[in-house]
């Protein structure tokens, strides 16, 4: 299980893209073709809307993300769980809980689903 632990936070703390963005066919590969989220903010997003922002940012968001954990829901699916904090150019703070379930298909992890819900400031 740390393996997997390792392995879905690496990816995920991929697509936050630290020192560069990843590219349209990286997104492409680590987005399931079925992807959407929950923002946040409670808005919806479809694969399409999230790549296109992904590809649009132009500097590394200031994301701080911790306490990962994972629980296998079935033999090639996990949810990955973890708390984020993202820095805003007013210089506050936006925190957040995160969950994220990840598909693995052709020995390779997708991300299927992803939400974000609101935390209390500093947890």
């Amino acid at each position: 299980m740390v393996n997997l632990l390792n392995v879905l936070q690496a990816l995920e703390q991929e697509l936050h893209h630290p020192g560069k963005p990843c590219s349209s066919a990286r997104l492409n590969q680590l987005l399931h073709p079925e992807f959407h989220e929950i923002g946040r903010s409670g808005r919806a997003y479809d694969r399409v809307t999230v790549i296109n922002f992904l590809l649009s940012q132009t500097t590394s968001p200031s994301v701080i993300s911790d306490q990962f954990a994972v629980q296998l829901l079935a033999p090639q699916v996990a949810l990955l769980m973890f708390r984020s904090a993202n820095q805003l150019a007013s210089g506050q703070r936006e925190f957040a809980y995160r969950s994220s379930v990840w598909i693995k298909s052709h020995e390779h992890w997708q991300l299927f689903y992803h939400q974000g819900t609101p935390a209390a400031e500093g947890w």
